[in-house]
């Protein structure tokens, strides 16, 4: 089976959704192979990716202009207004997929319909959403009542589909598309072994600064704030690829009164170990970050500071409808408040593979 994938580099969990599949079908002796259209085919769509990310990193609130204008604008819902794809579309038709399978709200129409003028024969379309759940913020682009399938994680998500006019026949929920590691059990011996390589103590308390794929943080002023603090602790920083942060920490190491662990990008397995063992996480309302929290049973603090994106809000909401507290921080430096209170926590269980993925679309090719 050959499988098309369509993601955008808008964020981090769009690569990681595909990245997550690309894996997982690979190793049944699929075909796979990941496209950004938005990013390789015209330059000013890629402007608009980056510009996403840029305002992401410096000033969230913008994006409740930036979205609504994506909103409204239909910028790729007609394919006459979408340039530059002779190229990509000759990739498309040498590689000849079975299944088409978009994880970006935007990627869903008019490169849809420019695929099947294109291909010109039976191929399945589908469209993974990894919103957590609806409001506002949940765009419209995700739902397109003429492909063969929309798959969400959970409920709340597929009922924010059909709510936006997506056949409930072809609304499936099929689980949280995650990395390998999430799916496996792993034990206090396993995550041991892990934290000792890192070298971060399995005896102290363990908290856990999330990052944004793009970099988006707010180490320095949490860690400044958590200088003030008598009990004992230690902290590790994920700085994915901000290696600007990665190098403050290390420099200010020597000023603090407790061991922090700035650490660049992490593969699943430590991510699975780090969760697993912290008191909590303190990261952006990101769907990516959120539903790894969930799927580990990790206490969440919400770092909202900048403003709210429309798209955070989403699963903002799925927190408050599955947990009594919610908490969210407009100031980093007020964390220092809630250490020793109960911090909430929402537990998911999931399989130890996306089976019900994988069940679909083997389904819809034995349907074509």
């Amino acid at each position: 089976m050959k499988l098309l994938i369509l993601s955008s580099f808008t964020g981090g969990g769009h690569n990681m959704r595909a990245n997550a599949l690309r894996d997982w079908f690979e190793k049944q002796g699929n075909e796979v192979l990941i496209s950004h259209p938005l990013e390789t085919t015209f330059k000013p769509y890629a402007f608009g990716s980056n510009f996403y990310n840029f305002i992401q990193k410096k000033l969230p609130a913008f994006h409740n202009i930036y979205f609504y204008f994506l909103e409204f604008a239909n910028l790729h819902r007609n394919p006459i207004f979408i340039f530059g794809t002779k190229k990509w579309l000759l990739e498309i038709s040498d590689f000849a997929p079975d299944i088409v399978f978009s994880v970006h709200a935007h990627l869903n129409h008019g490169y849809y319909l420019l695929l099947k003028e294109q291909l010109g024969r039976s191929f399945k379309f589908m469209t993974y959403c990894g919103e957590m759940s609806d409001s506002s913020g949940f765009s419209r682009h995700w739902v397109n009542p003429n492909i063969d399938s929309f798959l969400g994680p959970f409920k709340e998500t597929c009922e924010a589909a059909v709510k936006r006019g997506m056949p409930d026949s072809k609304v499936h929920e099929v689980g949280p598309l995650l990395r390998k590691a999430f799916y496996k059990k792993q034990n206090q011996s396993d995550r041991k072994k892990i934290l000792e390589k890192l070298s971060i103590s399995a005896n102290l308390p363990l908290y856990l600064l999330g990052t944004g794929a793009n970099g988006a943080n707010q180490h320095i002023p949490v860690l400044n704030a958590l200088n003030n603090e008598d009990s004992k602790f230690q902290v590790v920083a994920l700085c994915g690829n901000n290696n600007k942060v990665f190098n403050e920490i290390n420099n200010l190491k020597g000023l603090l009164n407790f061991k922090v662990f700035p650490l660049p990008t992490i593969d699943d397995v430590e991510m699975v170990s780090l969760l697993k063992s912290a008191e909590f996480l303190f990261a952006r309302p990101g769907a990516g970050t959120t539903t790894e929290a969930v799927v580990c049973g990790t206490p969440m603090l919400f770092d909202i500071s900048g403003g709210i994106m429309p798209q955070e809000r989403n699963n903002l909401n799925f927190w408050s409808g599955r947990s009594k507290n919610l908490i969210k921080l407009s100031s980093p430096k007020r964390l220092p408040v809630y250490l020793g209170h109960r911090i909430p926590k929402i537990n998911v269980e999931i399989d130890e593979a996306p089976v019900k993925l994988f069940n679909h679309l083997e389904a819809a090719i034995c349907k074509s």
